[in-house]
């Protein structure tokens, strides 16, 4: 399929889980993929994956905790990219796992910038390429920690609420700039940030034994699985979906 060409996605959090399926996905429909995450083998091995598919495709090292990283990255994607079709806010860090009275203020502020911040001010610096008249699509990969409070996880549940609520702002300021912005929750996948989830102190984290469970018996989703069900979400949504969330197993 080759229903893409000549568009160019960026997506988050892309070396590895959902991002890297996501990429994926994208190249193999012809799409130029922008790879952004922390630097690392991960990263590179997952670039030349998609180059397979997409050869203009490259990747931007970026820490989404860090201002100068997005402000930098930023920079690569506006000198290197005419357009901009859609952006995919998939990186996330479900740190610090702890009860919220217990948690170090820099491990909170951490949080709010992986998950919440960063996106506003990436998605800010890329605005040059967005506020032009073709449509761009963002979508922001919500979670169900959004719609409930999880003991120990109120860092991650807070940034993903609000994560949810930025992604109606800007499907509601964006109409006038023929951006479109959805939220979709996953479900519970088997990338690394499960394994973090099962590392977890059982001191820290009551509900771990249920994560330690869900792996044990078999009821983690296949990431490559999930990209394969967001494809057209991603990549097709239109004004009339703009602002809402969805849950993949709906799609």
């Amino acid at each position: 399929m080759a229903q893409l060409n000549g568009q160019i996605y960026v997506v988050t959090g892309a070396s590895k889980g959902i991002g890297r399926s996501v990429s994926m996905e994208l190249a193999k429909a012809g799409a130029t993929v922008v790879l952004l995450a922390r630097e690392s083998e991960e990263l590179a091995r997952a670039l030349a994956d998609v180059q397979q598919h997409a050869g203009a495709s490259f990747a931007v090292a970026c820490d989404l905790g860090v201002s100068t990283d997005i402000e930098g990255a930023a920079n690569t994607v506006l000198t290197s990219c005419d357009r901009l079709d859609g952006l995919v806010h998939n990186a996330g860090d479900i740190h610090p796992i702890k009860p919220l009275l217990k948690s170090e203020a820099s491990d909170w502020a951490r949080s709010m910038m992986v998950n919440l911040v960063g996106v506003q001010h990436l998605t800010q610096a890329l605005s040059p390429l967005l506020e032009r008249p073709n449509h761009t699509r963002v979508t922001t990969i919500s979670s169900g920690a959004a719609m409930r409070p999880l003991a120990s996880w109120s860092a991650y549940c807070t940034a993903k609420a609000g994560l949810d609520m930025w992604t109606r702002c800007l499907a509601e300021e964006g109409a006038q700039h023929n951006i479109t912005a959805v939220s979709v929750a996953p479900g519970i996948v088997d990338t690394a940030m499960q394994n973090t989830i099962r590392s977890a102190a059982a001191e820290d984290f009551p509900l771990r034994e249920n994560f330690v469970n869900y792996h044990k018996d078999g009821q983690l989703a296949d990431p490559d699985t999930v990209a394969a069900s967001l494809f057209g979400l991603i990549t097709a949504h239109g004004v009339e979906q703009s602002g809402q969330r969805f849950d993949v197993r709906d799609l």
